[in-house]
């Protein structure tokens, strides 16, 4: 049994022994981090989306206070979204988790650690190490990221674990994978000020990036503004040329406008017979999808899809495209990404300022979940399935080889569905709420019901997958804790502890380490003292990786930078005044054995749910405002942000639909899927196009009426297509 030498276990600034716990004021605990002022400011990265931005913090007596946004960082360059203004404000929810809890009841983290071991251990004992999975998030630091799969797989002994980032960029890696042969976004946001012709595919970033969207508005080219989305979105408002698809049409209307480009010679051949492979095949396989086909499929006009090729095709200065969840979260989600980075191989545009095929991600982390997870990938884009790979990591870390597993986990739908078949006894949640967040949100909350042992760690117990748990641990938030975010555009941000953590609650790092020593691997994990020492971990599991960061020397140097781009070796650091806007690929060479990026594609299928007569309708889902984010765990404790955001849940439905089913604005509706019915009033509104309708995510009743499907590639849920039926409410 692991004791804890006193009653109480509070955050701290020092490494986890004995003597904390004896002689806390030692260590500095409730103490600023010697390096701030009391009354001065610090600099942080925002925790909430992948843009990154940079913030002040201003600090009061020790305490941060308020956020301004940093004219200085050259991410967003003075501005900040709504989020940014109110970082602070969650800190001081009433709701924060303050201690352990044991069935609802506070224990102290003696009992929770005793309980944690004793359970988990009981469940691998009994029933193997595929018995027991951990689900984290694109919200941590990179180095609790490293830790927490560290500490499961090479420790613990679990096979299993995911992030929610399987929610929002799992087919971003996927495609990048296979077309590029690395996870590598090959742009910089200061492209959105250098094209000439910008695409927005399945993105609204007026709403979702505003500060990426403050980017576009600066571009002084007088840009031609392309925008692919079934809705007329804000930003597709402000688009030159808006069209307005069939929901899931949008891998057809690529493969049409690559047939329209090939068949008119408007392709970049130098560069395609240079830098790429497959392109041949690829063009015998798109002569299928001539534009009387495509138009059909996808409601266009032929013009418009001679618009839209002439707009973007070889020659034109500078295009570049973007995508962001209505390509991710779709059927065929790989595809569609791929169907986009054709167009930017065909046409050259890749490698030069204004260009790239540019996902953009969603988490604040989602980025460095990808490379330090330890999920899928092993730990720095490395692969479980390479012996040369385990050796190397084992090495980096000091780890005996033979705790690197040989097979990556299971995705987070074949977790879930592990526990539905009995095969997975235990979960482990960290700072996700699936049980908002899931789709086909009924059957999510059934399966824990099946759990032996389920335990869930966050800033906050009341969740709705928080109050299921048999066991939560109070985590620190943003601004509690130092580590680094990894944003959109590869650039590792700094973010700072400038706040202490409420009552026991432990940063995740922390929390890690503690459960470290209950394990009985201390020793194991000995290096593993801070977040800054995690990060020199870090860099020699990336040498020699395409995202190698072996260059950077530290946290100092990171916020000295204005935050710093991977790659970044030790010889280009040398290097006097290393750009801080790097591009991937601009000498055509890409990270496949041949160095040639790759042409690939399938065949389109419909969705897997259509519209019949009895459930006529498409229901979409997206984000609704600028003011709230994802779940709304943190932003609903902002006044100010509810104030900027629908205090009701409202269905966006075409005034067409409206009169056909004697629907008047305002009024109660139920809208009925083959899984769940809810009401809300309807807002009849001309920018959904008729057979549609459109729900915001943010609500925790919508993902009752989602369809539960995933992309057979990248395993990313199909959040943007379901049928449903509408009808005026008799309540």
């Amino acid at each position: 049994m692991f004791t804890l030498p006193a009653p109480t276990f509070r955050e701290w600034n020092g490494p986890l022994t004995e003597d904390l716990v004896r002689d806390p004021a030692r260590f500095g605990l409730g103490q600023l981090p010697r390096r701030l002022q009391p009354n001065g400011t610090a600099k942080s990265i925002c925790g909430f989306c992948s843009t990154g931005c940079g913030l002040k913090l201003h600090l009061k007596d020790g305490v941060a206070i308020n956020a301004t946004p940093d004219p200085d960082y050259p991410v967003n360059l003075g501005t900040a979204c709504p989020k940014g203004w109110e970082a602070l404000t969650p800190l001081d929810a009433a709701d924060r988790a303050t201690t352990p809890l044991l069935h609802g009841q506070p224990v102290d983290w003696q009992t929770a650690m005793n309980v944690f071991c004793e359970k988990m251990k009981g469940v691998l004992d009994q029933h193997g190490p595929g018995s027991a999975a951990f689900i984290s998030t694109g919200q941590m630091m990179c180095e609790e990221m490293a830790f927490l799969g560290s500490l499961t797989k090479f420790g613990m002994g679990l096979i299993h674990g995911d992030g929610n980032t399987r929610q929002c960029m799992a087919t971003a890696v996927t495609a990048y994978k296979e077309s590029f042969g690395f996870d590598a976004p090959p742009f910089t946001y200061a492209d959105f000020e250098e094209s000439d012709v910008m695409v927005f595919i399945g993105a609204n970033p007026c709403i979702a990036h505003p500060i990426m969207w403050q980017r576009v508005l600066r571009n002084k080219r007088q840009p031609q503004i392309i925008v692919v989305d079934p809705r007329t979105t804000e930003t597709a408002m402000a688009a030159t040329q808006h069209y307005a698809i069939q929901p899931k049409s949008d891998l057809t209307l690529l493969y049409g406008i690559a047939h329209l480009l090939i068949r008119e010679g408007a392709v970049d051949t130098q560069f395609v017979s240079e830098s790429t492979t497959g392109f041949e095949e690829f063009s015998t396989f798109v002569q299928a999808y001539t534009p009387e086909s495509v138009a059909a499929a996808t409601g266009l006009t032929v013009a418009q899809l001679q618009c839209f090729a002439d707009t973007i095709r070889a020659g034109t200065p500078r295009v570049s495209f973007w995508w962001t969840m209505g390509v991710n979260q779709s059927h065929q989600a790989t595809r569609t990404a791929q169907a986009i980075i054709n167009l930017a191989l065909m046409t050259g545009n890749i490698g030069k300022p204004g260009t790239g095929a540019n996902s953009i991600t969603g988490q604040c982390n989602a980025m460095g979940s990808r490379l330090f997870s330890n999920t899928t990938n092993l730990i720095g884009g490395h692969d479980f399935k390479n012996p040369a790979h385990r050796a190397k990591i084992a090495e980096a870390m000091g780890f005996p080889v033979e705790r690197i597993p040989d097979q990556p986990s299971l995705a987070y739908d074949q977790i879930l569905e592990g526990i539905e078949s009995g095969k997975i006894k235990a979960l482990w949640i960290i700072a996700t709420n699936p049980s908002h967040s899931w789709i086909n949100q009924k059957r999510f909350n059934n399966l824990l019901s099946k759990l032996d042992f389920f335990v869930v760690q966050d800033m906050y117990g009341t969740t709705e997958t928080a109050r299921q748990a048999h066991l939560f641990l109070p985590a620190a938030a943003w601004g509690e804790k130092d580590g680094t975010f990894i944003n959109s555009e590869r650039r590792i941000g700094f973010s700072r502890q400038v706040r202490r953590a409420p009552g026991q609650a432990l940063s995740d790092f922390r929390i890690f380490r503690l459960i470290a020593h209950a394990w009985g691997l201390g020793d194991l994990f000995s290096e593993w003292t801070s977040p800054e020492a995690v990060f020199q971990i870090l860099k020699r599991c990336t040498q020699d990786q395409p995202c190698e960061i072996s260059g950077i020397q530290d946290y100092a140097m990171i916020e000295k930078s204005g935050g710093i781009q991977w790659p970044l070796k030790v010889t280009d650091a040398a290097a006097p005044g290393f750009a801080t806007e790097r591009r991937l690929f601009a000498d055509g060479r890409f990270f496949t054995p041949d160095q040639r990026a790759r042409f690939i594609f399938d065949p389109t299928v419909p969705p897997p749910e259509l519209p019949d007569a009895d459930f006529p309708l498409i229901l979409i889902t997206g984000r609704g405002t600028s003011a709230q984010w994802h779940t709304e765990t943190r932003t609903a404790k902002s006044e100010v942000l509810r104030k900027l955001a629908p205090a009701e849940l409202f269905l966006d439905i075409h005034p067409e639909d409206a009169r056909q089913l004697n629907i008047r604005d305002m009024s109660v509706v139920m809208v009925e899927s083959r899984r769940a019915s809810l009401t809300m009033k309807a807002r009849i509104s001309p920018g959904v196009c008729q057979g549609q309708v459109f729900l915001p995510m943010h609500d925790p009743r919508v993902n009752q009426l989602t369809h539960w499907a995933v992309d057979p590639f990248s395993r990313q849920p199909n959040y943007k297509h379901c049928a449903v039926r509408v009808s005026p409410s008799t309540r």
